[in-house]
């Protein structure tokens, strides 16, 4: 059934039990009756002003159980999609009772996701928006995925299917619950669910009028092709790891080599790609010791640095840039790991060959080549799960913005990838079409998604609790909002980093974040926390 024709009949079969508004709790109540094809509604019922608890196994932390103490009363209704006779897609629907502005946010995913972001959805309904969140079709942590061993359907409703039918169930039950199709719909995510975003984009123009995507784990086949290439190179030898330990020297002598490189030492590389560290400079001399490498964990280094290519030299996937490598989201927890084989990357790479390329619990990655493994997960999982089509004319011609952003310092996506695919929109969809509806921008210092030295806090997320939700200057989803509603494009946004807890938050540095290729230089003058001492220019690009 085509979506008008499904919006239609869901509209006329509750036009009876929505009010004027929409909005009461027999008419929530009354979703349970709702028949939407391939989908059964589970559950529909009014949550009280803050009464919400996450159901089990779910454990929130403390924040979250405060702020969905503030959440308005809202309807809640649970649905179970079978678009395959393999599927068994969950999708929760979130609905203000009162006060609904008229609009939709899609909720995406991380990792191999396996939950729905009920904290993507208290937020979205806190700030007023009807919304919707998927588990993509199976039931697991995000870093897990067994589930998907002999199950090429599921690896379809994770890889495009799921967003978009959740996309579209979702829209048909808010129309029934206030009786009337939201007016704007909006997706906003990160890492896979920066994939998602741009799957939707790509394949399905007509599900959003604006994306905020962020770090994407697009290239996927070639992401975690890469991720192998990196086990290999810190296993290749037992002594080719490099421990956590190394992590401050790595990280001192990368900000020596390049922390300058914008006009200021400040502990934020902020055009990394201006800098060309060498691993090399702080070879052991002698013993091996925590403030030096050895020549083997100096090879797997460059590696990192270097990126994957194939046996004729072809770039697979970009390497990592220096800056950042540590802190709590840093290279210890994305490369490193505790162990070789407990990194988050190291998981994520045999997770994907394991259990979706070659369906093969015993697969070994030291056996991994490139050029055939590569073929192999394009051959077997690229279309349901690569979003990497650089043609966004059908998009953009319907009237939809996208605003990419990626922290420089990425340990988890290398930012350079997120750089190639935009360059590639721009040849394939032409620098017009892409001026007038995209916007990239690359944040110094962020890790994968948030955190790093650099200001990590720019309203990706919808909303910043130090910052109004309609200040576009400091809030990217509130300027991709005004993009989309009022046709004012967003120019530099300013970005924040907070430090403290509770009443003892605060500001304590201010950047720009500056549309692509440009980026923040220092005037020479004036406070270098403070965003107005830094002007937004396309950097020099200094010869290797």
């Amino acid at each position: 059934m085509r979506r008008s024709a499904l919006l239609v009949v869901v509209l006329g079969v509750f036009a009876v039990a929505a009010s004027a508004s929409g909005q009461s709790v027999d008419s929530c109540k009354a979703l349970v009756k709702l028949t939407i094809p391939n989908t059964k509604i589970a559950a529909a019922e009014e949550i009280k002003a803050g009464a919400y608890t996450p159901p089990a196994p779910a454990q929130p932390s403390p924040a979250d159980l405060a702020f969905y103490k503030q959440l308005p009363a809202f309807c809640r209704v649970a649905a179970d999609l079978a678009p395959t006779s393999d599927s068994d897609i969950k999708i929760e629907v979130w609905l203000p009772i009162a006060n609904w502005n008229g609009k939709f946010r899609g909720i995406g995913n991380g990792g191999f996701a396996g939950e729905i972001d009920r904290h993507g959805l208290a937020l979205a309904v806190f700030q007023g928006y009807a919304s919707g969140g998927t588990n993509t079709g199976h039931e697991a942590n995000g870093i897990d995925a067994r589930w998907a061993l002999g199950h090429p359907e599921k690896i379809a409703d994770f890889g495009n299917r799921a967003i978009h039918e959740m996309t579209l169930k979702s829209k048909a039950i808010v129309a029934a619950f206030y009786g009337s199709t939201a007016k704007r719909s909006y997706f906003a995510s990160c890492s896979d669910g920066c994939r998602e975003a741009l799957m939707e984009a790509q394949r399905f123009p007509a599900d959003y009028d604006g994306i905020l995507a962020g770090a994407p784990a697009n290239n996927w086949t070639h992401l975690l092709t890469n991720a192998v290439v990196n086990a290999q190179a810190l296993t290749a030898t037992p002594a080719s790891y490099i421990p956590q330990s190394k992590l401050p020297a790595i990280s001192a002598a990368v900000l020596a080599s390049c922390d300058k490189t914008d006009g200021v030492a400040d502990g934020v590389v902020s055009d990394p790609q201006s800098c060309h560290f060498d691993p090399a400079a702080i070879l052991c001399k002698g013993a091996d010791e925590a403030t030096c490498l050895t020549a083997p964990q100096v090879a797997a280094m460059k590696t990192l640095y270097a990126g994957s290519h194939d046996s004729a030299g072809k770039l697979v996937f970009p390497g990592y840039v220096p800056g950042s490598e540590e802190g709590g989201n840093g290279w210890g927890t994305w490369i490193f790991g505790e162990t070789a084989t407990q990194s988050a990357m190291y998981l994520f790479g045999t997770g994907f060959f394991t259990n979706m390329v070659y369906s093969d619990p015993k697969w070994d990655y030291k056996s991994f080549t490139v050029d055939a493994g590569l073929k192999a997960a394009m051959d077997k999982t690229s279309q349901a799960l690569d979003s990497t089509d650089p043609d966004l004319r059908p998009f953009i011609k319907r009237g939809g913005k996208l605003i990419l952003y990626h922290g420089w310092n990425d340990p988890a996506i290398s930012a350079l990838n997120t750089i190639n695919y935009y360059e590639a929109a721009l040849k394939t969809t032409g620098a017009s079409a892409i001026k007038s509806s995209v916007r990239l921008y690359m944040a110094p210092g962020v890790q994968h998604c948030g955190e790093g030295p650099g200001p990590d806090s720019f309203g990706q997320y919808g909303w910043t609790p130090e910052k109004p939700l309609k200040d576009a200057q400091h809030s990217m989803y509130a300027a991709l909002e005004q993009w989309v509603e009022s046709n004012t494009a967003p120019e530099t946004i300013i970005a924040t980093r907070f430090e403290g807890e509770g009443s003892a938050r605060h500001e304590t540095m201010t950047r720009p974040l500056c549309p692509y290729p440009q980026s923040g230089k220092y005037n020479g003058s004036g406070d270098p926390n403070k965003a107005e001492s830094f002007s937004c220019a396309a950097p020099p690009r200094p010869a290797n």
